[in-house]
């Protein structure tokens, strides 16, 4: 927990730890490899008690057990003690709105994000419906109100210099909210859900990108023309960032997929981050590395597989249709040489 390198955001906090799988972005979960790791630490100097039980060993590695458990108040009240102002990411190692983490806990949490005002809060999650639901709730600003009152009971929290919102409006001005959108199926069930829920900012993140993702598809709500991710009037998409999966069991990404997306945002308007091509990238500087066919479907394919006249999936590709789905080349050269230059231009764009 604290300073991290993800690349748009300058901290982590995880007041809540441990989490299960939903959707196809979690196969490779880094979190759940980490967790198992910081599990393995307890008994010895700055381990961290609430991580027993959280996962288990697999022949496919460390899973979720679906467990998830609280912090401790000391790392709960962590970003009252961080001075300096911060992007701070929320739950990189779980998802604040996962049906095991009690209402009265997102309270408290989002107490403390209150009494912060100096700090931008990024929570992402793929809960999206809970996330509704919760602020939808008619007492919802008298719990989260509640549990500001306590926590300026304690002695932290009577030391708070920053001017803290005591009395909570909704949404605060300091959180942004998003939703985890690795694939269309994702985009479709949760971004509907994300632009009815009040936030100071909205963003997706669609990392890993498994496929192409149409903004302008998403379902329209009972709303129409004002809740839709690119042009609604009121409710729409502020922030989108998109990137490649990372890890030795990395996904290749289409460049066309982060292309499409930026080039909606510059139609829009929105801000467009593209994190990282990942493990796999469309250049290989070291001119060695394993080499991949992949078309916009996702389906990828070793080059010798393609091979005339006899390649092992040579049939699998034309009968598939394979040469119409824009195949591009694919190598996996590692996180830090394939970068993050999507056509020699890097896009760090945040909303403003």
């Amino acid at each position: 927990m604290g300073d991290t390198s993800i690349e748009w955001t300058d901290k982590v906090w995880n007041p809540v730890a441990g989490c299960s799988i939903v959707s196809p972005g979690c196969t490779n979960c880094y979190a759940m490899k980490m967790a198992h790791r910081i599990e393995g630490m307890n008994g010895t100097a700055g381990h961290a008690p609430h991580y027993a039980g959280l996962t288990m060993k697999t022949k496919a590695g460390a899973v979720w057990t679906g467990k998830v458990a609280t912090a401790p108040d000391s790392i709960l009240m962590a970003p009252l003690r961080w001075r300096k102002p911060a992007r701070v990411f929320v739950n990189s190692m779980s998802d604040l709105f996962h049906e095991g983490v009690a209402d009265e806990t997102i309270d408290r949490i989002l107490a403390v994000m209150a009494l912060c005002p100096q700090h931008t809060f990024q929570v992402l999650t793929k809960r999206a419906k809970r996330m509704r639901e919760y602020f939808a709730h008619p007492l919802r600003l008298a719990t989260i109100n509640g549990a500001t009152w306590s926590l300026l009971g304690t002695p932290l929290g009577s030391k708070i210099e920053h001017g803290g919102n005591w009395q909570t409006k909704l949404p605060l001005p300091n959180v942004w909210l998003g939703v985890s959108t690795e694939d269309q199926a994702r985009a479709d069930e949760r971004i509907p859900h994300l632009l009815a829920t009040p936030a100071a900012k909205r963003f997706i993140s669609a990392e890993p990108l498994l496929g192409a993702i149409d903004l302008t598809a998403i379902p329209r709500t009972r709303s129409e023309g004002f809740m839709r991710p690119l042009d609604g009037r009121f409710n729409r998409l502020d922030w989108v960032i998109a990137g490649g999966e990372s890890g030795p069991r990395a996904r290749p990404m289409h460049p066309d997929w982060a292309r499409d997306l930026r080039d909606q945002c510059a139609a829009a308007g929105i801000a467009y981050f593209f994190k990282q091509w990942g493990e796999w990238g469309p250049v290989d500087p070291t001119r060695k590395a394993e080499c991949h066919a992949i078309g916009t479907d996702g389906a990828h394919y070793r080059m010798s597989d393609l091979a005339w006249p006899d390649g092992a999936r040579r049939g699998d590709a034309i009968r598939a249709d394979f040469n119409k789905l824009h195949p591009c080349t694919t190598y996996r050269v590692g996180k830090k040489a394939a970068g993050a230059e999507l056509d020699g231009k890097l896009h760090r764009e945040f909303p403003t």
